[in-house]
């Protein structure tokens, strides 16, 4: 987890030909049952009926390729790039007060899946470096960019004259059409044995059963969804605007008051009060699943699935997209 103190946003300037929507998908919008009532995960209930306007979606997840070409026009600086001041943190370890980002580092033998031992806060990892210093992204330039915080995705957001989407916008894109489906590409998680994402194979965090190390893999490796979008469901979770809250609202006593376009929860309420004092920050709403969900361990790789990340925080497995709002 970064340890940056959130900081006052770098100007950018707008790429030009924003209102371009070659890479973009439309996305017709309409009403849908938003969420789900799966008892292990009550962050995502209830289900509500949610209307959402047609808009414009990317394709793809921002790639690294594309974020350099953003940080080479602006000379952007990332969040896990700068150092954090000392007299913020007087109790933390000095070792920490420098540049760096959160990285999964897999067990070698079996660990309790729920003691989060495989984070590590390994200096001088950033986007250019998602794994720490002594990695590069050499052959990852399709890969989709990481160890970016919520700031860093609105500036590039800006820079392109595009968004970052809603939670409701994200998910009524991510289901593809369908409806009441539990993946976003219907019942099952494989299909007639089929993977159909970049998810954890095997029993994480120790066992998997993959050919390579676990991580991103090049955007487009995988059937697109209804709605011909890639990725939507693992390989990095991806940031929206909406603050997070518990729960979702329950639905309104008449059908026809059903929620348009909601924005998701206040900044205040999406503090998780019960945090030690330096650690109350706002948080938003993460969609997707990533590379690191498995059936034996954080099993959300699902349309309805959702997960509340503090703004400051950038990892090995958080990237994001953008749409264009009409």
């Amino acid at each position: 987890m970064s340890i940056v103190e959130l900081s006052a946003p770098q100007k950018t300037t707008k790429k030009t030909q924003s209102n371009s929507t070659d890479s973009m998908i439309w996305i017709p919008g309409g009403t849908y049952n938003m969420g789900s009532n799966i008892g292990s995960y009550p962050e995502e209930g209830p289900i509500h009926r949610v209307s959402v306007s047609g808009f414009w979606m990317e394709k793809y997840p921002v790639t690294n390729k594309e974020f350099s070409a953003f940080v080479e026009d602006t000379g952007y600086v990332t969040f896990a790039e700068k150092a954090p001041l000392a007299e913020d943190y007087p109790d933390a370890d000095p070792s920490l007060l420098v540049p760096g980002s959160a990285v999964f580092i897999q067990p070698k033998h079996r660990v309790n899946p729920h003691s989060l031992c495989w984070w590590h806060y390994v200096p001088g990892a950033d986007w250019k470096h998602p794994r720490g210093p002594e990695s590069n992204l050499d052959g990852l330039e399709n890969h989709p960019v990481v160890q970016i915080v919520y700031e860093d995705a609105k500036a590039y957001a800006d820079w392109a004259g595009k968004e970052l989407p809603t939670e409701a916008q994200w998910e009524f894109a991510a289901r593809g059409g369908l409806e009441d489906q539990t993946f976003a590409w219907g019942k099952e998680l494989k299909p007639n044995g089929k993977i159909m994402a970049n998810t954890w194979q095997g029993q994480f965090p120790h066992e998997s059963t993959k050919d390579k190390p676990p991580g991103t893999e090049p955007v487009g490796c995988y059937e697109p969804n209804g709605y011909g979008l890639y990725d939507m469901i693992g390989n990095t979770w991806e940031w929206t605007k909406d603050f997070y809250r518990e729960r979702h609202p329950d639905n309104p006593s008449k059908s026809c008051c059903s929620p348009k376009n909601p924005n998701g929860g206040s900044e205040n309420e999406s503090i998780d009060k019960n945090a030690p004092a330096g650690e109350q920050k706002p948080r938003r709403v993460l969609k997707g699943g990533s590379f690191l969900c498995a059936p034996n361990y954080c099993a959300r790789y699902r349309p309805a699935a959702r997960y509340p990340e503090a703004i400051d925080t950038s990892t090995n497995h958080i990237g994001f997209r953008l749409i264009k709002n009409v």
